[in-house]
């Protein structure tokens, strides 16, 4: 059982950034990655809709014999990770959530900007972690649309990108922010544009990395961890095979096979 594969879903691309953070610290982990981006964004289904695509690829994953889930989804999380832990109570499952306990911590300025989808900036979740972790902080939230399609068509520099980009920015930086959070998984593929645009003194935080702490943590309390070594990672998506694969290298080093798959 220990050698069983890790599944990873995401309602696009962007979950391979995680997916990225547990190939780097679980390197003898085999994965298995779900793209559902037939129907993406999950920003605009609402959450019943969102909580069915996870159930049903929870227990498709769950009958290929995943020894774990990471719901590599902030939206998805929100909707429908409660419902996931309630239905398979014995399966480790790893949601997301924006970083803003260590935003809080890492502030200078007492002033943290988040860039996420509407949908996660909406959610009770959201605010919960506001009034948990940011009592003390002054959070500025700035919802982003249209950076996720642009993303999912490999675009992580052009003209246009950078000024939406810009144009997201403004506000956090005019209240003075001088930590961001990364709140959407899609987002940390655009580090690099972003530390162009942004001063040095400014800090980026996604939680990919915190993610993959936690499934190793959840993995060892049950004696899960691989021994290795890792099989080549294997990828669906419910949206188009060939997109799919043209952008997935652009997004991770290591790539595989891209199956089309519809839940």
């Amino acid at each position: 059982m220990s050698e069983a594969p890790i599944a990873v879903f995401d309602s696009g691309v962007g979950g391979l950034s995680v997916l990225a953070e547990i190939q780097q610290r679980l390197p003898q982990e085999s994965l298995l990655y779900f793209g559902d981006c037939g129907y993406i964004p999950y920003g605009e289904k609402t959450p019943e809709f969102i909580r069915q695509r996870c159930g049903l690829m929870a227990r498709y994953f769950r009958e290929q014999g995943a020894k774990a889930l990471v719901l590599a989804c902030n939206t998805a999380t929100v909707a429908a990770v409660a419902e996931l832990r309630r239905d398979f109570p014995d399966w480790p499952i790893v949601g997301m959530e924006p970083a803003v306990k260590p935003a809080a911590a890492a502030t200078r300025s007492g002033v943290v900007g988040v860039l996420a989808t509407t949908g996660t900036l909406q959610s009770a979740k959201f605010a919960a972690l506001l009034d948990r972790f940011a009592t003390d902080v002054k959070v500025v939230t700035q919802p982003c649309p249209g950076l996720v399609e642009m993303i999912e068509d490999g675009d992580l520099s052009s003209p246009a990108l950078c000024r939406m980009l810009q144009g997201y920015l403004e506000p956090l930086l005019q209240a003075g922010c001088d930590t961001i959070i990364l709140g959407c998984t899609h987002y940390p593929f655009l580090k690099p544009v972003l530390e162009q645009m942004l001063a040095p003194d400014i800090s980026l935080i996604d939680t990919g990395a915190a993610v993959a702490r936690q499934l190793r943590r959840l993995l060892d309390e049950k004696q899960l961890l691989a021994s290795g070594p890792a099989r080549e990672p294997r990828f669906w998506t419910s949206g188009d095979v060939a997109h799919f694969a043209q952008v997935l290298p652009l997004l991770l080093p290591q790539t595989g096979a891209v199956q089309s798959f519809d839940l």
